[in-house]
């Protein structure tokens, strides 16, 4: 069974530009592609903010950069055409919502918080001179904002571009919205039987309860449809990086003929000839998969020049207290493409995007510095269908001056999906309700 013609064309008009910011991790002298050309946009005399990125962190300090700072000119530059929510997505993978759930309207955004979205795929910056390179012109700035999200790091298996390539393409993560869901969604509504292998890498990844929930999802799935099947979930963590209760009973209690969840688990082949996953204790045959690689920043932050190697992980060089990019004082990172180790999800970069926008409306204000303001983490994750069940999390986070690092505080969680599962899942709508009423209305 296939997706629908109807969401497979919803889908369609952002993949045109879907590889622009993601493309190969080989990260030797990237190319800067820079326009001769004025994007078309009208001449202001207002102070004007470029925000990078139209996801949960951009579209919020979009919004909240026009709220505080009025007099702003602010422009949201994103490739795609249109919003497609990663949060609430694995709900779609097998039809508990539908497509214009997660499905979104820039136009309407910047219409309803008189900003301008410009629709173009960022190329470089000159910092020097405070232009935008982008495929559609360049726009100049007095204060930019960065928060382009991920790409993925697949140099842990492979420094074969074809290899990777393969990987992209046949057996997607499904953690950057487009294509990838597609493809994923239509790998599960196919699938006959055997081993699906999902993958969860180490690190700070994206959305860390995502993979285990996708588990439960498809385990789910397969269960309902009688399917002699196994999801092979490998996990190179040495267990259960958030929500560890919850999910482990929903593995064993649920899902203990459906999961084969395996901790400690680095893998060292891949054979997508022979369908064959090799690990330091095991080869694994597999008829499908979804791997998940470790992620980066986006490449944008190398062709800007704002990018920090740590650990590989590539993200912005910024002063954590104050997003902004260390030795610029008008360009700013947020979101997933930050380093401090706030989780990469949804809630997380969209709380961080308020704090951000008044970081900038200071400055455009001219008004005094402000305090450093925790982002809020709130995160739902399903771990059956029928009936809907889902455990939850809250937390925010604190500063350690001494050693310079932040850690949860305020943390509280709702783990047992027998007493409180069914308020969770239907909580878990309110919030994104609430969540893109804020970025949108």
């Amino acid at each position: 069974m296939a997706i629908s013609r109807r969401d497979a064309l919803k889908y369609s008009t952002i993949l045109a530009a879907s590889t622009a910011m993601a493309g190969s991790t080989n990260t030797s002298n990237p190319k800067v592609i820079k326009s001769n050309n004025k994007a078309r946009i009208a001449d202001t005399n207002k102070p004007r903010v470029v925000v990078v990125g139209g996801g949960w962190s951009g579209l919020s300090v979009a919004k909240y950069t026009k709220i505080f700072a009025p007099n702003s000119d602010v422009i949201l530059v994103e490739q795609r055409h249109e919003f497609i929510s990663c949060p609430m997505s694995n709900l779609w993978l097998v039809d508990k919502i539908n497509l214009e759930y997660l499905t979104h309207d820039y136009l309407q955004a910047a219409r309803n918080n008189n900003y301008t979205y410009f629709q173009a795929t960022a190329t470089g910056l000159d910092k020097t001179n405070n232009i935008l390179h982008t495929s559609n012109g360049d726009i100049n700035y007095d204060y930019i904002i960065f928060a382009c999200g991920i790409d993925y790091d697949y140099s842990r298996w492979t420094n074969d571009i074809a290899f990777e390539t393969r990987l992209r393409q046949d057996y997607p993560a499904g953690f950057i919205p487009g294509s990838e869901h597609i493809t994923l969604k239509n790998k599960i509504k196919n699938f006959k039987g055997g081993n699906f292998i999902l993958t969860v890498p180490s690190g700070n990844y994206r959305c860390l309860p995502a993979p285990y929930e996708r588990a439960c999802i498809i385990a789910d799935y397969f269960k309902s449809k009688k399917l002699d099947a196994k999801v092979i979930l490998l996990d190179e963590n040495n267990t259960v990086t958030i929500k560890k209760k919850g999910f482990e009973s929903a593995f064993n209690e649920l899902h203990g003929d459906y999961i084969d969840y395996q901790v400690n688990t680095k893998i060292l082949n891949i054979d997508l000839d022979k369908k064959v996953v090799t690990t330091e204790f095991d080869d694994i045959e597999f008829e499908d998969a979804a791997f998940y690689p470790h992620v980066r920043g986006a490449r944008i932050l190398e062709f800007a020049g704002i990018a920090k190697d740590a650990k590989n992980m590539l993200e912005g060089d910024i002063n954590p207290l104050t997003y902004e990019v260390n030795g610029y004082n008008n360009i700013f990172i947020s979101g997933d493409s930050r380093p401090m180790g706030f989780s990469k999800s949804g809630n997380t970069a969209n709380s961080e995007g308020h704090f951000v926008a008044k970081l900038i409306a200071s400055k455009v204000n001219k008004t005094a510095p402000i305090k450093w303001e925790s982002p809020t983490t709130t995160c739902f994750s399903c771990v059956s269908l029928n009936p809907e069940r889902d455990i939850y999390i809250y937390s925010n986070y604190k500063y350690d001056k001494k050693s310079k690092s932040f850690s949860f505080t305020n943390t509280s969680s709702s783990e047992d999906w027998k007493k409180d599962g069914k308020v969770n899942a239907d909580s878990v709508y309110k919030w994104a309700d609430a969540l893109y009423k804020d970025m949108f209305s």
